[in-house]
């Protein structure tokens, strides 16, 4: 390769040699005028209905030597019952994990050997299976997809892995805040509209293979299944593997009650979802909108790419680089079988809540007063037509188009006219569009982070409706850390000490050693701390005979950089300062707040837990001194669960516990037999786990 410096003397010979008319020309200050719209070309596809009453599409192109095939049955997580929600997408997830004459490796070899692909997904209306495969392995596909569809057998071992699976995932989600802001969204928009539930910790744990058989049994049936196939296949071979393939695979699904309509809202209303300590605070804004056969889509779709469908949009511009409260603002149009939704959100810093939100709710009464001038319009449509292609280049993209099409009973000609009705939407059809989708008056808001620093500001907004992360309601007062002695089992605190290993995605990276000393009015609590090179801290807390903390002494060095912490509790004040990293960089926080009686300190929480009465259940309300925020919090230990669990010391009855409230929920494992040590916790949304070695 050229040397930079030599590349760098050729341009500029390059530039003294070339006429003084053309270095003095630069980029063009202006796009070149959009060329004239073409119809996207879409390949000719042809229905038809199998014996056992599938309907079969085919979209039939030889460009490519590749078959896409894509099943959806009305089997979606609409269709979990009650207290099973995620029972769909588990079942979508077991499909291909053994059948009658195939394991899950089986089935993985034998589709990965022809170098393609079998899976199942669930979306709110329909469960997908999709299988991907050269042409000439066409046969093999019908013939595995069948397999898995008709024959699962739900092998135990799988299920138990899915379902930890999904309960770490689980885990994740709850414990982000976008995540908690759509499900707090969609429970409060579509109210008892299945539409609006989500899988929890204990509807997972409630699945059994008896459910997972009685759903497959009721829902899999080919009546109103439809197989869409796209790629180098005929209409007669394609017709023919499929007859043969799902061959003796009958019946419809069970009936399913319809579907409540969602509440109305006549006024707009806050969801305050209190996550205290939270230092940003995820906003989303929107109403539910229409069918998805509504002749206003297209104008609806237009709306929504000038508000917020886009890095050009409204709500990017002004929220993000007008105002920079925000890296990100977008909007979102919603289009599942029944009644969709129209969204608008943002994360903003908790200081910028109040402002973000009162400036996200001007850009939607804008939307629904203001006509949007002609270059928005024209900017809005080009994007959108521009890009319809680029969606429907592959095979597999061909599939799931025309799928989504038949499924949601759109017009025969939907594909092939959707860029020049996009391109067709006038100002009048737009501002129709936009009165209905976006209704700021009468919007719900979800608004997730510190409710202590929100609910007053956010009060002068609209009403606001306060819970915490669980949804369990909650009134101004209880956002404020009360305190009140614990009942402690104090002669379980005896001196000891520990040594854990830190897990990084199952590989060693380092060391807890902790220990607990007696002292003559209190105890002493120590920790050292080792993470790879990352991480080394030093942690000392004396408390006082009641757990009560007297002084709280740390220092060490996370990523290169010194941390301290010298923090003083005396008389129901704590005092200090605390040096520790932040997203923006090192930060000395001073600290200065009255303490509460009862309040524990984070770093010792662990010493505690084995002088608390665990119980099956057992639910314990903790108020807890923050040092390095400044603040006393309100947190929550719940036991959700027994089990059995081998780490390096042995291998221990527990009790699984959440702790929450803070900044990232925490999983400890506590034995369930005195004198109760803690033999495993893992922060959640980490691959940090440390696990007790002796």
């Amino acid at each position: 390769m050229m040397p930079a410096r030599m590349l760098a003397a050729l341009v500029a010979a390059l530039c003294t040699a070339l006429p003084a008319s053309l270095t003095a020309q630069q980029f063009p200050s202006t796009p070149p005028a959009a060329a004239p719209l073409k119809p996207a070309h879409f390949p000719p596809f042809a229905e038809t209905t199998l014996p056992n009453g599938m309907r079969l599409v085919l979209v039939e192109s030889h460009a490519h030597p590749v078959v896409s095939l894509s099943l959806s049955l009305p089997a979606g997580n609409a269709y979990d019952p009650a207290g099973q929600e995620g029972l769909a997408a588990m079942e979508a997830g077991l499909l291909t994990k053994g059948t009658g004459t195939r394991s899950a490796d089986q089935i993985a070899a034998t589709i990965e050997g022809v170098g393609g692909s079998l899976a199942a997904t669930t979306t709110d209306d329909f469960m997908t299976i999709r299988a991907d495969v050269l042409s000439a392995s066409a046969p093999l596909a019908f013939t595995l997809m069948a397999d898995v569809v008709m024959h699962p057998t739900f092998p135990d071992q799988e299920i138990a892995l899915l379902r930890k699976q999904t309960l770490s995932a689980l885990q994740l989600e709850l414990s982000q805040p976008a995540s908690l802001a759509s499900r707090f969204f969609a429970k409060t928009l579509y109210g008892q509209n299945p539409y609006g539930r989500n899988p929890l910790p204990a509807s997972v744990r409630a699945i059994t293979r008896t459910d997972l058989v009685a759903f497959q049994r009721a829902r899999l049936r080919p009546t109103g299944a439809l197989l869409v196939i796209a790629g180098d296949i005929t209409l007669p071979a394609a017709k023919r593997l499929a007859t043969r393939s799902f061959a003796g695979w009958t019946g419809a699904p069970a009936a399913a009650p319809p579907f409540p309509a969602p509440p109305t809202r006549a006024a707009t209303q806050i969801v305050l979802v209190h996550r205290p300590g939270s230092v940003q605070s995820n906003i989303v804004v929107g109403n539910t909108t229409f069918r998805p056969t509504d002749p206003r889509w297209y104008a609806a779709t237009v709306a929504n790419r000038v508000l917020g469908g886009g890095f050009d949009n409204r709500l990017f511009r002004i929220l993000r680089e007008q105002k920079s409260w925000t890296y990100d603002a977008h909007s979102v149009l919603a289009r599942p079988k029944g009644i969709g939704y129209f969204q608008a959100g943002t994360e903003v810093r908790t200081s910028a809540t109040d402002s973000a939100l009162t400036e996200l709710m001007v850009q939607l009464r804008r939307m629904d007063s203001e006509p949007v001038s002609a270059a928005e319009l024209k900017a809005a449509k080009s994007s959108l037509v521009g890009s319809f292609p680029l969606t429907i280049e592959t095979a597999q993209q061909v599939a799931g188009a025309v799928a989504q099409a038949k499924l949601l009973g759109l017009p025969a000609d939907y594909l092939q006219t959707y860029r020049t009705r996009l391109a067709a939407v006038t100002p009048a059809q737009l501002e129709q569009a936009a009165d209905a989708i976006i209704r700021p008056n009468a919007s719900l808001i979800v608004v997730v982070g510190d409710g202590a620093k929100l609910y007053d500001k956010l009060s002068k907004i609209a009403p606001v409706i306060l819970v915490d992360a669980q949804g369990k309601p909650l009134t101004p007062a209880d956002l404020v850390a009360k305190g009140g002695m614990l009942d402690l089992d104090l002669a379980a605190i005896t001196a000891h000490r520990d040594s854990f290993a830190v897990m990084v995605q199952g590989r060693p990276l380092g060391y807890v050693l902790s220990s607990v000393a007696k002292t003559a009015d209190g105890y002493t609590y120590t920790e050292n701390t080792q993470i790879a090179t990352a991480l080394k801290q030093t942690t000392e807390v004396t408390l006082d005979d009641k757990m009560q903390p007297r002084h709280l002494k740390a220092s060490g060095m996370v990523q290169g950089q010194a941390t301290q912490t010298d923090v003083t509790v005396a008389a129901g004040h704590a005092t200090g300062s605390v040096t520790a990293p932040t997203p923006q960089g090192m930060k000395t926080t001073t600290v200065d707040l009255q303490v509460p009686p009862g309040t524990l300190e984070d770093n010792s929480i662990q010493m505690v837990l084995p002088a608390l009465h665990w119980t099956k259940g057992a639910h314990f309300s903790l108020s807890v001194l923050t040092a390095n925020k400044n603040t006393v919090i309100p947190m929550t230990l719940q036991v959700t669960g027994q089990d059995s669990l081998t780490v390096p010391a042995g291998t221990f009855p527990v009790y699984q516990a959440e702790l929450t409230g803070g900044p990232q929920p925490i999983t400890f494992f506590v034995e369930a037999a005195p004198p109760h040590r803690v033999v495993k916790y893992a922060i959640v949304g980490t691959p940090i786990e440390v696990v007790l070695v002796k």
